[in-house]
C-alpha cells in the first residue's frame, strides 16, 4: 500500500518541521488531484489515499492538521472510517471534514457529525469555502504545535533548574562540610594540654582556603551565566601577553597539580601579544587546566601555546578518559556534562562560560578527543592585524 504523495516545488524549501501535513481520502483519482490542487500551498504536504485502509496506515505513520474524507467509499466508508479514528488515540484528535455527492435530503451531515466531524461539505465544492477551512485547521495545528513545543521547552526548564539547584546544594555542601569540620577539629586541638603546631595549622588554614576557593569560583560561575543571559557580562580590552598569561596561570595551579602527583609541561614562545581582556582569558585557560587536572586521571598534561595564521592559540591537552564525539558539544551547554564524570566536581557551567569569553573576543574555543585517549581543548583568539605584517 503506497500513498500518494504531492511533489510540488514550492513546498521543497520548507523543512520537515515547519510543514503541516493534510490528508485527503478519495476512492476517485481525480477528485484527489483536484482537491490537491485547491489547498496546495507552501508549507503544506498533502497525503492522499485512496482507501479508508491506506487512510489508516498513513495515520499511523503522520500526525495530520485534517482529514478531509469522501462519504460514499467503496469497502470502508467515510462514516466507518471516522469510527475507527475516534476509537483510537493517535487518531482520535484528527478533524474529519466530510465531502459528499448525495443530496442534502439524505441527511448525511447529520450522521456526519454524529460521527465526531467538525464539518461537512457538498459537492460540487465552493473553492473560496475549501481553502477558508482548511486555512483555518492548518494555523490551528500549528498554534498547537507551537505550544507543546514551549511547553516542552518550560519542562525543560523546569528539570534544569531543579537539577541545577541540587547540583549547587551537593557543590556547596562538601566544602562546608570540610570546613565545618576543620573547625571542629581545631577546636578539641585547642582544647588538648598540647596545642597544635605551626605546621598543623598551617596545612589546616591551606586546606580551609582551598574549600573557600571551589566556593567562591561555583557562585562566581553562576553569575558569569546570569551576565551572559542578560548581556551584562563586561569585557576589558586591553593589551595582554598570552604567552606570559599562560605561564602564570600554570604557575599558579602548579602546587595543586603538584599535590595530586600530575606533571604539567608548558611549551611556549617569550612573547605573544594580543588584545582582550585579561582576567577573562586568564578565567578561560584556568577552567581549562583545571579540567585537565579533574579528569586527566593523574596523568601529565601539556599546555602549548602559539600561532598560526593569523590566530593565537592555547592548548591544553590531557591523557584521561576522553569524550565521545557525540558529546563534544553537548558539554558546551549549560550544565552538560561529558558521562562519567558524575565524581568529578563542577556544576558543569565552566566551558560553557569559557567558549562565550571566547566568542566575545571573535575566537573560538575547540575539543578534539577520542574515548580512553584523552582530550585537547583549544582557546583560538584573533592576533592585532600589525602582528601578521
Amino acid at each position: 500500500m503506497v500513498a500518494e504523495v504531492s511533489n510540488v516545488s514550492e513546498v521543497s524549501n520548507v523543512s520537515e518541521l515547519s510543514e503541516v501535513n493534510v490528508l485527503l481520502v478519495d476512492d476517485l483519482r481525480e477528485n484527489l488531484v483536484a482537491l490537491e490542487a485547491l489547498i496546495r500551498r507552501a508549507g503544506r504536504r498533502i497525503f492522499c489515499a485512496r482507501s479508508g485502509e491506506e487512510a489508516l496506515s498513513l495515520m499511523l505513520e503522520h500526525a495530520f492538521a485534517l482529514a478531509i474524507v469522501d462519504v460514499q467509499m467503496p469497502g470502508m466508508n467515510g462514516f466507518e472510517l471516522a469510527e475507527l479514528m475516534r476509537g483510537a488515540e493517535r487518531t482520535s484528535a484528527i478533524p474529519i471534514v466530510f465531502v459528499s455527492a448525495a443530496g442534502r435530503e439524505l441527511n448525511y451531515a447529520f450522521r456526519g457529525y454524529e460521527s465526531g466531524a467538525v464539518d461537512f461539505l457538498y459537492k460540487p465544492l465552493d473553492p473560496v469555502a475549501v481553502r477558508s477551512k482548511v486555512n483555518v485547521f492548518v494555523e490551528l495545528f500549528r498554534q498547537r504545535r507551537e505550544l507543546q513545543q514551549a511547553q516542552a521547552q518550560l519542562q525543560r526548564a523546569v528539570s534544569m533548574r531543579d537539577d541545577f539547584m541540587s547540583m549547587v546544594s551537593h557543590e556547596l555542601r562538601n566544602p562546608l562540610n570540610s570546613v565545618y569540620l576543620q573547625t571542629q577539629l581545631r577546636r578539641r586541638m585547642l582544647a588538648a594540654a598540647a596545642p597544635p603546631s605551626r605546621e598543623a595549622m598551617l596545612g589546616m588554614v591551606e586546606r580551609d582556603e582551598r574549600q573557600i576557593r571551589n566556593m567562591v569560583r561555583l557562585l562566581d560561575d553562576m553569575l558569569d551565566v546570569s551576565r551572559l543571559r542578560t548581556g551584562q557580562l563586561a569585557m576589558n580590552s586591553g593589551p595582554l601577553d598570552l604567552a606570559a598569561l599562560a605561564r602564570r596561570v600554570v604557575d599558579a595551579i602548579a602546587p595543586q597539580a603538584a599535590g595530586e602527583g600530575v606533571a604539567i609541561k608548558l611549551q611556549a614562545p617569550d612573547a605573544l601579544p594580543l588584545q582582550g581582556d585579561e582576567f577573562r582569558i586568564e578565567q578561560v585557560i584556568t577552567n581549562l587546566l583545571t579540567n585537565a587536572l579533574r579528569y586527566g586521571e593523574g596523568k601529565p598534561v601539556a599546555v602549548t601555546v602559539g600561532s598560526v595564521e593569523g590566530m593565537a592559540f592555547c592548548s591544553v591537552r590531557d591523557q584521561g578518559m576522553g569524550i565521545a564525539l557525540a558529546d563534544q558539544e553537548r558539554i558546551f551547554e549549560q550544565f552538560e556534562r561529558a558521562p562519567g564524570s558524575d565524581q568529578v566536581p563542577g556544576l558543569g557551567l565552566g566551558l560553557y562560560i569559557a567558549r562565550q569569553i571566547a566568542a566575545a573576543h571573535e575566537g573560538r574555543l575547540e575539543v578534539a578527543s577520542e574515548p580512553g585517549k584523552g582530550a585537547e581543548f583549544r582557546l583560538w583568539l584573533p592576533m592585532p592585524q600589525d602582528a601578521n605584517a
